[in-house]
């Protein structure tokens, strides 16, 4: 009779672990340590882009959107650090949440902790005189820094849908689930197989009504609390890839643009002292006056690092110590960008 008991049990579902959390719980537990309820200070947001030189407005812009907890829009050419801003972002949130490692409806057990995405706190309730662990919280929940959920051009929308492994007979939380209590970044908006329009349509409800509706293999639907800060990264200007009504369900559209030449100047001399090349005014003046205008004077955040990483490169192969030289430069920016030419038959 036991085994029957114990098969009968195992036909319904395989998984091992601990207690899943149920459901309500789970919505309670989320209200506690909700996102929204960060409140984040200037300093904090500047000491967690230290390393990013960033016009003076943007940090203004910025620090109200993150502390309302309201969806992001990043917008702007490429290679301006919109990556490099959210996860900026990410590190001022700074505290701790508890996540479950399972959670449970109807009988269903969806997992939630996942290793890859969040990244387990170091046990600070160890006392090193004592000659077993004391555990202060609940052992179904994982202590956590708030996660971040960073996808690209590979986001498709089932990857937003429950995941059920028939073998185990559970579910594997969607990425979104994942990321409760912190972020969820969708960088590289309209390079996905998915039109970005019905990306956005599918976050419209969570984004409204802070929900998210979820279905079993049954057909069965249910809501899960939904509090994250979402994050969309895009090159492309905002009315070429939504219409209106989506643009209206994203609270804060924020425009990246590029360096100015004092802003260029002083990111290409923290990479060139972070790699230790000396800086040649003269290899400056060349940049400035001769191939910049080229390209009518557009700067980016992502040339300094590309153009001192392909001169370092170049005196490695020719055996000479790093340097700089209007040369060099030339060689550097030949690899930068592809001239048109035209085909000769």
């Amino acid at each position: 009779l036991g085994k029957a008991r114990a098969l009968d049990a195992l036909a319904q579902s395989e998984y091992f672990g601990a207690m899943p959390v149920p459901l309500d719980v789970y919505r309670e537990q989320v209200k506690r340590q909700s996102v929204k309820n960060m409140q984040i200070t200037r300093s904090q947001l500047e000491g967690a882009m230290g390393h990013l030189v960033l016009p003076n407005e943007l940090i203004g812009n910025l620090g109200p959107a993150v502390s309302a907890g309201r969806s992001i829009l990043m917008y702007g050419p490429p290679g301006n650090g919109k990556s490099s801003i959210s996860n900026g972002i990410r590190d001022a949130l700074g505290d701790k949440i508890y996540v479950p490692r399972a959670i449970e409806y109807a009988s269903q057990v969806i997992t939630v902790y996942d290793p890859i995405v969040h990244s387990a706190a170091e046990d600070d309730t160890q006392d090193p005189n004592a000659l077993r662990r004391i555990t202060r919280f609940d052992s179904r929940y994982v202590k956590c820094e708030r996660p971040t959920v960073i996808t690209g051009g590979e986001l498709t929308l089932n990857m937003l849908d429950l995941v059920y492994n028939p073998t185990a007979r559970t579910y594997q939380a969607p990425l979104q689930l994942k990321s409760t209590g912190g972020i969820f970044i969708v960088d590289d908006l309209g390079r996905q197989a998915e039109p970005p329009q019905s990306l956005v349509n599918r976050w419209i409800v969570p984004l409204e009504e802070n929900k998210d509706i979820l279905a079993l293999q049954s057909g069965e639907k249910f809501e899960v609390p939904f509090d994250t800060l979402v994050i969309f990264s895009t090159n492309f200007h905002p009315n070429e890839i939504f219409d209106q009504a989506a643009l209206r369900r994203i609270f804060y559209k924020i425009k990246i643009d590029g360096p100015n030449q004092k802003n260029f100047l002083k990111i290409f001399a923290m990479v060139a002292k972070k790699r230790k090349v000396p800086l040649d005014e003269g290899t400056l003046i060349h940049l400035l006056k001769h191939k910049y205008p080229t390209i009518n004077n557009v700067f980016a955040n992502y040339q300094p690092i590309f153009l001192i990483d392909q001169m370092i490169a170049i005196c490695e192969f020719e055996g000479i110590p790093n340097q700089m030289s209007p040369d060099l430069i030339d060689r550097a920016w030949a690899n930068m960008f592809v001239q048109d030419e035209k085909i000769i038959k």
